[in-house]
C-alpha cells in the first residue's frame, strides 16, 4: 500500500477487510509514520469508521473538537428533535429524525450532544456552519472590543496636551475600553503629591458622565492610578477639541 504524503486540509482514507483486523493496529502505525516529505512524522488524528464491510482509517486534518456530528454520523440510541423554526418535535430515533429532514431537503445537525438525550437540529448545515462561524467571529471581536488603555500625566502637564489626553480617554470609554489614568512624579514633585492629586481631582471631574471611576486614585509608588470605566448603556461621547 503506498501512502500519499501529508498535505494541509488533505484527508486520506485508508479501508482495511475484516481479516486483517488483528493486524489493524500496526496498519494504524504505518499511517501515523508517514512521512510527510519535510523529514517530520505525520502526528494528524485518524477517525476509524466501518464501510462496506471493512474498515476506514480517516486521516482528518481538523481537531475532533472543531467537528460537529451531522446525518448518518450520529450514534446515540435516542435524540431530541427541533425543527429549524426552534420549535419541538420530540424525542425519537435518530433515523426517523433524518428522514423528516430529508423530506424537508434539509440535513440532521448535533448541536448539544453532551444532553441527555443529545438534541439535534433539522437545518441546512451550511447554514448551521455560516453562523457558528459569524458567532465565533462576534465573540472573537468582542473580546478585543473591551482593553485596558493607558493615558499618562505629569504633574506639570502643559494645557494643551492635558486638554488631548483628556479627549483621548473620552474617546476610549465611549468605544467601551476602561482606561487607567496615571500621573507620574519624579524627583522633587513626590514632596508635592497635592500638585499631582490636584490634577486628578480636576480629570475625573472633567470626564464627568463619560465615565465611572472604578478605582479611586491611589498611589502606586511614584505613580498616581485611578481606573476609569465607561458606564453601561451610554453611546459614544464626542470629546471636545483642546482650544
Amino acid at each position: 500500500m503506498r501512502f500519499p504524503a501529508c498535505r494541509p486540509l488533505y484527508r486520506a482514507c485508508y479501508t482495511f477487510s475484516p481479516s486483517s483486523v488483528g493486524t489493524l493496529p500496526s496498519e494504524v502505525r504505518r499511517v501515523l509514520a508517514i512521512d510527510s516529505g519535510s523529514g517530520a512524522r505525520c502526528t494528524c488524528p485518524l477517525v476509524l469508521s466501518s464501510a462496506r464491510g471493512g474498515f476506514i482509517a480517516e486521516r482528518n486534518f481538523r481537531q475532533v473538537s472543531d467537528r460537529v456530528r451531522v446525518n448518518d454520523r450520529i450514534r446515540a440510541r435516542e435524540i431530541r428533535v427541533i425543527d429549524e423554526e426552534g420549535g419541538q418535535l420530540g424525542v425519537m430515533q435518530p433515523f426517523e429524525a433524518l428522514r423528516m429532514a430529508r423530506e424537508r431537503g434539509l440535513d440532521l445537525v448535533e448541536i448539544s450532544p453532551t444532553a441527555d438525550p443529545p438534541v439535534c437540529k433539522i437545518t441546512d448545515y451550511g447554514k448551521f456552519l455560516y453562523q457558528q462561524s459569524k458567532k465565533a467571529h462576534e465573540q472573537r471581536k468582542s473580546s478585543r472590543g473591551s482593553a485596558l488603555k493607558e493615558v499618562k500625566f505629569r504633574p506639570a502637564t502643559a494645557e494643551h496636551d492635558f486638554q488631548v489626553r483628556k479627549n483621548q480617554i473620552i474617546r476610549f470609554l465611549g468605544e467601551g475600553h476602561k482606561v487607567r489614568a496615571m500621573i507620574f512624579h519624579r524627583g522633587r514633585e513626590m514632596a508635592h503629591q497635592e500638585v499631582g492629586r490636584a490634577k486628578m481631582t480636576r480629570l475625573l471631574g472633567e470626564i464627568g458622565d463619560a465615565g465611572s471611576i472604578e478605582t479611586p486614585p491611589r498611589m502606586e509608588g511614584n505613580v498616581l492610578v485611578a481606573l476609569l470605566a465607561p458606564k453601561k448603556g451610554a453611546g459614544a461621547v464626542v470629546p471636545s477639541r483642546p482650544n
